[in-house]
Parts: structure tokens; C-alpha cells; sequence
């Protein structure tokens, strides 16, 4: 069910109403409710504390990079007063029944659980209403029957949420009303846990998922979401060359975020690390306005630095990402800052066919860091 405009319009804070001292207090309406969050209530539900895996604080702590990893788990009350939309959980004009979105004409993405190992700076909602969210209950029958009837749809990625928080019987029910479709071509399943918790994947009952996968003539596809070197520990690597044994294939997609990653240097050691075991880097994305989190939004002219700085530090083989920006009409590529000032984009991926692959460009205005920040002409 979509919501109604009073449960995803922009929320600033507000103060209290009445005159007497008291604690800060904003006013902000989630996709489960109107919340009133209160400093003391950020300081409690600190994901540092509470919220990240032990195993992902002991990595972030010794990896020598804590000081821009703690960037992307601490929160403060400023977040509040940061532009940008709450809904941090899907695009409900791509949404053609719960849990399914629609968007490309060739892939549908699965909203399979409202969970987390761990909640990043990007779920601030879901940190602030907590594990319990009832908000995706998919009909994955009915799912199955939509799939089925759109033959230009060859793949499918399971995200939420992260669908490695399920059990791998679960994750096996899902897959009972994906594999019999002929014409889906590859599952891809959009994770986190290799980060947060790589042990996940020592399940002796994933080889049987993805080995049903392969018997089904369908490619299994694990997309990481490691955003910096210092997330990609010794245990996630031999999990991920244990499974590419399997002939499970794996992509990364990173965000660029201020203050953690905004450094060609570490980004295009990242990449380098993500090939070095098997991993294709594919998009680096350009962060959309997420309130609580626009506050690592990247400029686009320091993006388009960043993006040529990391090729000049890669080798030819190792330069297989984009730099895209994930916009609610389809994700765009970045492509330069011309001398005449203009920022020229491609179009990626588009609900209109026409448009792939079609090149614009609009004028560029310092400290833009999002299409919607340059003027339409």
C-alpha cells in the first residue's frame, strides 16, 4: 500500500510547544507512524553501541581506517535538520505490488525483509523504529505470476533489508516461485553481511541454494556493498573465494560519502582489493538526498574528481566501475565536467528505452551534488 503524503513529505524539526525547558525534540513521520524522537532517544539507539555486529566494531576498530569507518555508524541529533526524505525503503512509484518494484524493464528488485545485520547511517528510520517493521510482507506467489508474465524481466535482485537475514530455508521458499520462470537469466541477491557478518556464509546449507540456482540454468550473482578497504576482512575474502569456487559470481557497489570515502586514494584501493578476490566493482553511486544522511552527500564537481582520480590509480582491468547517480527517474552516469561548465550524464538505465544510453547535460552549479540541484533548461 502506498502512503499517503503525510507520511513521506520532508519533516524538519520542530521544537516543543510548550515554553518550559526540556530535552531537544523533533517531530518526524516514518512510513509506520509519527514518531517524536528525542536526543536521549538518538543516544540510546547509537547503532555503535547497539546496532552494529560485534564482529564488524571489532573489524571497523582494528582495521587502521576507524577514524572514516565511525563516520558511517554514529549518529547525532543534527540528522534531523538535514534535507532530504525519510523514506529510505524503496521508490513507491516503481512499486507494482508489495515487495516488488518494477523500475528497468529487464530487472525486478524484491523487497524480501524490512532487516538488517546492522543499521547504517542510510536506515536511520528503521534505527529509529526499530527490527520489527511489518512493512514488507511480500505475496511471493503472486510475485512469481507478475515475473512470469513480463518476459523482457531476465534477472531479479533479492534486497530488503538484507536477504542473508533470513534463514537459508527461507531463502529457499523464495526461490521456489523464481527459478521455474524460463526466462529469468540470473538471482542476484544485495548484501551487507559479508561485511558485517561474513560467518553467515559458512552455512553447509548454502552450497545446495546456490547449486539449485545453477541446476535451474540461472546464474547466482552476490552483490557486496563494501564502501571502503577497511570493511574487507580476512574472513570476508575466504568466504567470498569459497563461494566463487561455487561458481557463484560476485559485483560491488559502493556509495560515495563524505568523510568516509571521498578519497580517490582509498576508493581505488577498495576496488583494487574487490578484484584482487573476485569481486567486480560496478557502480560507485552518487548518494541521494536521504534525510539523516545528506550530510555525506559529495559535491558532483568533487565526485568527477574523485571518479577521475581513482582510473588514474587503476590498472586497465580494474577500471569496470561507473560513477551513477541512483535518481528516481533511473540511474544516470556521470560522465565529466565540460569546459564549458556543464556536467555531462548518460542515462543508464530508464523506464523510457529511448533513453538508454542517450547523453545531456545541464549547467552546473557550485556545490550541486544531485541532478535536481542543476537548473532544467
Amino acid at each position: 500500500m502506498r502512503p499517503t503524503s503525510a507520511t513521506t513529505g520532508d519533516c524538519p524539526p520542530q521544537s516543543p510547544t510548550n515554553s518550559r525547558p526540556g530535552p531537544r525534540t523533533a517531530v518526524v513521520n516514518f512510513i509506520e507512524g509519527t514518531r517524536i524522537v528525542t536526543a536521549s532517544e538518538l543516544q540510546a539507539n547509537s547503532i555503535t553501541r547497539y546496532h552494529v555486529t560485534k564482529f564488524y566494531r571489532e573489524q571497523m576498530t582494528h582495521s587502521g581506517y576507524y577514524e572514516q569507518l565511525k563516520y558511517i555508524v554514529e549518529p547525532s541529533f543534527e540528522e534531523l535538520e538535514s534535507p532530504g526524505n525519510l523514506d529510505t525503503s524503496g521508490e513507491y512509484d516503481n512499486t507494482t505490488m508489495t515487495g516488488l518494484q518494477h523500475k528497468y524493464a529487464q530487472t525486478g528488485l524484491l523487497l524480501v525483509t524490512s532487516r538488517c545485520a546492522s543499521y547504517c547511517r542510510f536506515c536511520f528510520r528503521k534505527r529509529i523504529v526499530g527490527k520489527n517493521s511489518d512493512e514488507i510482507a511480500p505475496d511471493f506467489a503472486q510475485i512469481g505470476q507478475y515475473i512470469g508474465s513480463h518476459p523482457e524481466m531476465t534477472n531479479v535482485l533479492l534486497s530488503g533489508g538484507d536477504p542473508f537475514v533470513l534463514s537459508t530455508a527461507k531463502l529457499d521458499k523464495i526461490l521456489d516461485h523464481l527459478l521455474p520462470i524460463p526466462h529469468l537469466e540470473s538471482i542476484r541477491i544485495g548484501t551487507k553481511i559479508v561485511a558485517y557478518e561474513p560467518k553467515r556464509f559458512e552455512d553447509p546449507a548454502l552450497p545446495a541454494l546456490f547449486q539449485r540456482i545453477r541446476d535451474a540454468g540461472k546464474t547466482a550473482v552476490i552483490v557486496t556493498h563494501f564502501d571502503h578497504i577497511g570493511e574487507i576482512s580476512v574472513d570476508a575474502e575466504r568466504n567470498i573465494r569459497s563461494l566463487r569456487a561455487q561458481d557463484v559470481q560476485f559485483l560491488n557497489q559502493s556509495v560515495l560519502l563524505a568523510k568516509v570515502n571521498d578519497d580517490p586514494e582509498i576508493l581505488a584501493a577498495t576496488f583494487a582489493k574487490c578484484h584482487q578476490v573476485g569481486i567486480r566493482p560496478y557502480y560507485l553511486f552518487q548518494g541521494r538526498p536521504v534525510k539523516g544522511a545528506s550530510h555525506f552527500q559529495v559535491s558532483l564537481r568533487r565526485g568527477i574528481e574523485i571518479a577521475r582520480g581513482i582510473n588514474q590509480r587503476l590498472s586497465g582491468i580494474q577500471k569496470t566501475f561507473k560513477y551513477i547517480m541512483s535518481h528516481y527517474t533511473g540511474k544516470i552516469e556521470i560522465l565529466d565536467l565540460g569546459a564549458d561548465d556543464r556536467v555531462y550524464m548518460r542515462y543508464h538505465q530508464n523506464k523510457i528505452p529511448e533513453k538508454i544510453g542517450k547523453i545531456f547535460s545541464r549547467k552546473h552549479i557550485e556545490g550541486a551534488c544531485w541532478l535536481d540541484d542543476l537548473p532544467e533548461e
